[in-house]
């Protein structure tokens, strides 16, 4: 087992064992126990009570966080020529149709998120192979196939960001920067909570939530009381 460091002792030593913080305390905490030379990214980890392998209990959704992720995420949109003006206006960082299809045959990936047209669609099932295992293929569901391309780019660009509940029923995501003011950690982290609880299946029976984790790239985790999460 390997040896905790001097700071990563000091990090766990300011979280209480077998206590559950409300939202905000933990925002606040995890801003403490973060000691990453960089500005680290804060997580919320999610433990749902469903079954992902039925279909009538999938959760899945996208939500804006209210205060952005803090990361400068990279757009690639792929749109036919009457589209191009409307996506670059947007901000979009790539425009463009066959020549990045070509770069994305190629093994091409450096982007965050592929916002496309449905006309466009029937060109990048080819794609799936490389887009899929990468959460790239663009999806009706999460807004990234529409005719108003201008639209996606920027609610992608102002902290727009899509979860799905993994295998195990954890819903991991990204809602902030260590740097972040505790109160803007905290309200992004509601905002996918409630979001969260808007999308419980009907299938879904007892304790929906069972869960809730909190913590920064390298950091220990925070647990949050998922019974207090609406508190401010």
């Amino acid at each position: 087992m390997a040896r905790l460091t001097k700071k990563q002792k000091e990090a766990n030593a300011k979280i209480e064992p077998n206590k559950a913080y409300t939202v905000a305390e933990a925002s606040a905490l995890v801003k403490e126990v973060t000691n990453a030379n960089f500005d680290a990214t804060v997580d919320l980890a999610v433990r749902l009570n469903v079954d992902p392998r039925k279909a009538n209990q999938m959760v899945r959704g996208v939500v804006t966080l209210p205060h952005g992720t803090g990361k400068d995420v990279k757009v690639l949109a792929l749109v036919t020529p009457d589209k191009e003006a409307e996506a670059n206006e947007a901000g979009a960082d790539y425009v463009g149709l066959d020549e990045y299809l070509d770069k994305i045959k190629g093994g091409w990936t450096d982007v965050d998120v592929i916002v496309t047209m449905p006309s466009v669609m029937g060109k990048l099932g080819p794609l799936g192979r490389i887009l899929g295992p990468r959460g790239l293929m663009p999806n009706p569901k999460t807004g990234t196939v529409t005719m108003d391309v201008a639209k996606a780019v920027s609610d992608v660009k102002s902290g727009k960001i899509d979860f799905k509940v993994d295998k195990t029923g954890i819903i991991h995501a990204a809602i902030g920067k260590a740097s972040f003011d505790a109160d803007k950690i905290a309200g992004n982290a509601r905002e996918l909570l409630t979001t969260l609880v808007k999308l419980k299946p009907q299938a879904a029976k007892g304790v929906y939530i069972k869960s809730i984790f909190m913590s920064s790239t390298m950091s220990p985790s925070i647990e949050i009381d998922s019974k207090r999460f609406t508190e401010q």
